[in-house]
């Protein structure tokens, strides 16, 4: 019985898959991957790139990398490039870091500017995070502007400001980082033990 089913088995297994391939559809090589026309509509207007990463450094040795979900040019034409899901890692010099995140940044080369939009959280490595619904910043160095206001919580407490700018000032001389139009800062002191 079992010298039976040893060859009673493969070969009945060898014919279910014969007919696997024999009663198998024929597939035509020259049709088209279905996509849906307003997909297709969409990649042919807007030149779409995922995944991007860009990585350079300024004129001071400020080390910046870009990374974003999705990148795209407006109906294929040059100009400004508009990111979804935004992070740029800024190692500066010093050592300092920062981290950026946004929403959407348009990215305009000629101009040497980036606007990043929605939800745009800095976070340095000195304890600083700030929170604003957009940046201005240059791409060749380190400059980084908020229009509007912005909500920081510090090493030394929290505080709102109508703007902020972090900038150096003359190339190799350190960030500063300032706050302006109307600072409203809510000092923490640190608990001292006894």
């Amino acid at each position: 019985m079992v010298a039976w089913l040893k060859v009673a088995l493969p070969l009945a297994a060898l014919g279910l898959l014969s007919t696997l391939f024999l009663l198998a559809r024929v597939v035509d090589p020259t049709s088209s991957i279905p996509f849906a026309d307003t997909e297709v509509q969409d990649r042919l207007l807007n030149q779409k790139v995922s995944g991007p990463y860009y990585s350079g450094t300024t004129a001071n040795g400020d080390l910046i990398a870009f990374v974003a979900e999705t990148a795209s040019s407006p109906n294929s034409m040059a100009g400004p490039t508009t990111a979804k899901d935004v992070f740029v890692k800024v190692d500066m010099a010093n050592g300092t870091r920062l981290t950026v995140t946004s929403k959407e940044a348009t990215i305009d080369l000629a101009n040497d500017t980036s606007d990043l939009t929605g939800n745009v959280v800095i976070t340095t490595s000195q304890g600083y995070q700030i929170t604003s619904e957009a940046l201005t910043a240059r791409i060749s160095a380190l400059d980084i502007r908020s229009p509007d206001t912005v909500l920081a919580t510090t090493p030394g407490g929290d505080l709102i400001a109508g703007q902020m700018h972090l900038m150096s000032p003359e190339p190799n001389a350190p960030a500063q980082l300032f706050f302006t139009n109307g600072v409203k800062l809510i000092y923490q002191p640190k608990q001292v033990k006894d």
